[in-house]
């Protein structure tokens, strides 16, 4: 489920582009499954000093897994629970429950989050979560098209899922005899998780996203009255029944915003969070999402090398853009607007599949080479591979004769700037064109190779 999802993600627009539109977890859907309320500072590396010391914590970092980390760190029973043994509580809780780390043990960096958590400080989780979430969609999207195939994926893949299981429920007649632990969607969610993975479910599961042909309220699960989850968001979840005292949960809900990922400087990533995509998933009509700052008024040379994010932060929220809610009473709806209608129809034209077409691409990609291996097929796959990456074109297995045209342009290229560097050629040595260009290329398309 988790893999045909992926198919259909977006790195530039963070979404999933079902033929309704574009769909993603929002900090609502978050809400409902986890209970963290969108409310709360934003987190990012430096944003608080190490308040308590490292070395008054007496954390062991010598403990190579989870199972030692906790040996070490867990109290007596029937005694209080001490400052450092809550904080390593935190860190492990976040490593290995909540961001998923690939790594199998604690790490330090999330040291200052924990203590941030354990001093009670007001830290908005959902976002910090939901922009993890997103690097992990783009890792995920970006292995799949890598020649050297899918790789394994950490982050908060369990946060897909659950939304997943939402919002197939009733598409795939998902059931349980599971009783949740708890009054939360992501208990109640955790239980529908398919156990079967197999070629047919993939089947059924690109075959239901492809049937989304019009948004309905499967898109759209957690705004029903039959809400489970804390009383702050199963009384207020329905955008019709704004009251006085959730305005400022419904601002966290619809404001575009910034989040920001990683716990170092070094893995810091910064993505929008634009809800005017997603406003049918809100029961909101759907209007045509627009930028929040034109292109001409983007200054290039704002970046975070130094670290400096209160000032791109700055930058980027506008204060003219800032969203004014007024309580009132309606109905949820899933209407779109004509100009958002067209605009979609223009943008999606060329994605439009049905599932035998959308086999057909499958099979056509670079990740149909990932199955099992043929007879002959890995080695055709090394030679193209091999000649693309020394002309730096793509092999057409459809069009031969664009490929050696590119390839030649590509080669003439490449022979003037040895000689514009004075590098000799040596005719009698082996060249790098007879080490890696194969003699005979296949001139059909039916061969058992690979094309990009």
């Amino acid at each position: 489920m988790l893999f045909s999802a992926i198919l259909f993600w977006n790195r530039e627009t963070r979404a999933f582009e079902f033929p309704c539109g574009f769909v993603c977890p929002t900090l609502l859907d978050i809400a409902a499954i986890t209970g963290l309320t969108p409310t709360g500072e934003r987190f990012y590396p430096d944003l608080f000093e190490e308040e308590i010391s490292i070395k008054e914590t007496s954390i062991s970092w010598d403990k190579k897994t989870y199972l030692a980390f906790i040996t070490a760190h867990m109290g007596q029973a029937n005694t209080l629970v001490s400052t450092s043994e809550h904080i390593a509580f935190l860190m492990y809780w976040l490593s290995a429950c909540v961001f998923c780390t690939p790594s199998l043990q604690v790490p330090k960096y999330y040291y200052i989050l924990a203590q941030a958590l354990h001093l009670e400080k007001k830290i908005c989780l959902s976002k910090l979560l939901l922009a993890s979430l997103y690097t992990c969609l783009d890792e995920a999207s970006e292995s799949l098209s890598r020649e050297s195939g899918p790789r394994n994926l950490s982050g908060p893949l369990w946060l897909l899922q659950l939304w997943l299981n939402a919002i197939f429920k009733k598409r795939l007649s998902l059931t349980s005899s599971f009783t949740p632990t708890c009054a939360l969607e992501g208990a109640r969610l955790t239980t529908f998780t398919p156990s079967k993975r197999s070629v047919v479910n993939f089947a059924r599961y690109i075959d239901a996203i492809l049937g989304f042909m019009e948004f309905n309220d499967d898109l759209a699960p957690f705004i029903r009255t039959t809400l489970l989850g804390p009383p702050w968001l199963r009384q207020n979840n329905h955008v019709g029944n704004i009251t006085p005292d959730s305005i400022e949960m419904w601002f966290g809900f619809l404001s575009w915003d910034v989040i920001i990922s990683g716990m170092r400087q070094k893995n810091v990533r910064i993505y929008p969070y634009q809800p005017q995509l997603f406003s049918q998933q809100f029961g909101l009509c759907q209007m045509k999402p627009l930028p929040l700052r034109r292109k001409e008024s983007i200054d290039a040379d704002i970046c975070v090398e130094t670290g400096n994010y209160e000032e791109v932060l700055e930058f980027i929220l506008r204060p003219d853009k800032k969203l004014k809610l007024t309580p009132c009473n309606f109905s949820s709806s899933f209407l779109v607007s004509k100009c958002y209608l067209r605009w979609w129809c223009h943008y999606y034209v060329d994605k439009l599949l049905n599932f035998d077409a959308f086999l057909k691409k499958l099979i056509n990609s670079p990740l149909f080479s990932q199955g099992p291996k043929q007879s002959g097929t890995y080695k055709n796959q090394t030679i193209i591979y091999q000649f693309e990456q020394f002309f730096k074109v793509c092999y057409r297995p459809d069009n031969i004769g664009r490929t050696i045209f590119d390839a030649s342009v590509s080669l003439s290229k490449m022979v003037q700037r040895n000689i514009r560097s004075k590098k000799v050629i040596n005719p009698r040595g082996k060249t790098d064109f007879e080490k890696f260009c194969p003699k005979h290329i296949p001139p059909s398309s039916k061969c058992s190779f690979w094309s990009s």
